[in-house]
């Protein structure tokens, strides 16, 4: 398993959120990229160990939220400290707000 998965759930239609692409990025650039799955989960994004540092989760939302959607980028800007750790960022979406926290 990769150290970085996330999930996004569609919280205004209660299911996840199937098809967004995300990007994992460093202060160096990209690190990795992926689409979520069928059940809104990035289950593979990027090596199972990443130097401790600031990372950028950043979702596309623009295509899946459509023309209603108010966020057309979503990014989640995080720090890891234990390189090996595994790290959950799930975010919950709708048209007009988000959120995230530290999964697991």
């Amino acid at each position: 398993m990769s150290l970085v998965t996330t999930h996004v759930l569609d919280a205004a239609r209660g299911r996840p959120a199937a098809g967004i692409p995300v990007r994992l990025e460093s202060p160096a650039g990209l690190v990795a990229e992926a689409r979520t799955d069928e059940d809104g989960r990035v289950r593979d994004l990027g090596p199972d160990e990443l130097a401790p540092g600031v990372y950028r989760l950043v979702f596309d939302t623009g295509d899946y939220l459509g023309q209603d959607g108010f966020f057309p980028e979503v990014t989640v800007t995080f720090r890891i400290t234990d390189g090996r750790a595994h790290h959950h960022v799930p975010i919950l979406l709708s048209p007009y707000a988000y959120s995230t926290y530290r999964g697991s």
